[in-house]
């Protein structure tokens, strides 16, 4: 039972590690990269689907994405997204390609990607001692129910403890990776 609570925590933690590098590679740096483009939708024949199933995206080079749309009727319609989008950036289309210049970071907006990456690195941690709650209360279940004894929640607690501090470590590696590539040049 305590090793079925572990694995569970386990595998909890483990996604809102990967939610938040998820998360992260959404927040742009200051090279091009196709992932950049992967939360925005196009409207495609009146429905609503991300940009990667109605168009090629290619990286050109270290600052410039191709984005290259399967049907000539819809360029119009994911330049308008590109635009649309949170970015900041202004694609040029010529013909059935779209390129996707992507600006140089100022150190203010570094800053600024910094704190938000800060904040989406706090949810994970707080996501993370959520779930060692959920454990730890499960465990008190199973002592009220007369299933395990104390010392056995004792010891669960303890390598949910284990658990806890591993993926918060995680979770901290994966933010100090993004903030120092943030910060590169």
């Amino acid at each position: 039972m305590i090793d079925d609570i572990k694995k569970d925590a386990a595998d909890r933690m483990s996604k809102s590690a990967e939610a938040l590098r998820h998360e992260l590679a959404k927040i742009r740096t200051g090279r091009a990269h196709p992932s950049l483009l992967d939360h925005l939708k196009v409207s495609y024949y009146g429905s609503d689907v991300p940009i990667n199933q109605v168009a090629n995206v290619a990286v050109e080079d270290a600052r410039t994405l191709t984005v290259t749309p399967w049907e000539r009727n819809m360029v119009q319609a994911v330049e308008k997204a590109i635009i649309q989008s949170d970015l900041g950036v202004n694609p040029n289309s010529a013909g059935t390609v779209i390129r996707v210049p992507m600006p140089s970071l100022t150190e203010e907006r570094r800053r600024d990607l910094q704190r938000i990456a800060r904040g989406e690195a706090e949810q994970a941690r707080v996501a993370v001692r959520n779930i060692r709650r959920d454990a730890n209360h499960e465990l008190k279940e199973l002592v009220k129910e007369k299933l395990i004894s104390e010392d056995d929640e004792r010891r669960g607690q303890e390598i949910v403890q284990k658990l806890t501090d591993q993926f918060v470590k995680e979770v901290d590696q994966i933010l100090e990776e993004k903030e120092q590539d943030l910060m590169a040049i």
